[in-house]
């Protein structure tokens, strides 16, 4: 196609690979939406689910740790496992990235823009 133009081929070529990346890209981050990790802590009584754009979707709490003389153990508990659900979902968002620039023949650690 770009016979005889030297570099403005690789170019074009390059071109395509960003365009076609950047829909990926786009597809990904779509997908990410409906990814879904769970955080917890206190062994289990406290989750919190979250998509792996990290929004929090849901929470469940275990009853047997409400007891008013444990306030400030059972805010701990959920906000231990709301950063653990987000910690997930940056991991797997991650994942999924390294997944996306490796099948495009990019190397897993590349950073990009988008």
């Amino acid at each position: 196609m770009f016979k005889g133009l030297g570099q403005l081929g690789d170019m074009g070529k390059m071109m395509k690979q960003a365009q076609e990346l950047q829909g990926k890209m786009a597809e990904m981050q779509d997908s990410l939406a409906s990814i879904t990790v769970t955080g917890e802590s206190g062994a289990g009584m406290v989750k919190a689910t979250a998509t792996a754009k990290g929004e929090l979707t849901g929470l469940d709490i275990d009853p047997s740790i409400f007891n008013a003389d444990d306030k400030e153990v059972v805010e701990d508990l959920i906000l231990a496992a709301i950063k653990d659900a987000q910690a997930k979902a940056q991991a797997r968002s991650e994942e999924e990235m390294r997944n996306l620039t490796t099948s495009m023949g990019l190397p897993p650690d590349v950073k990009l823009p988008f």
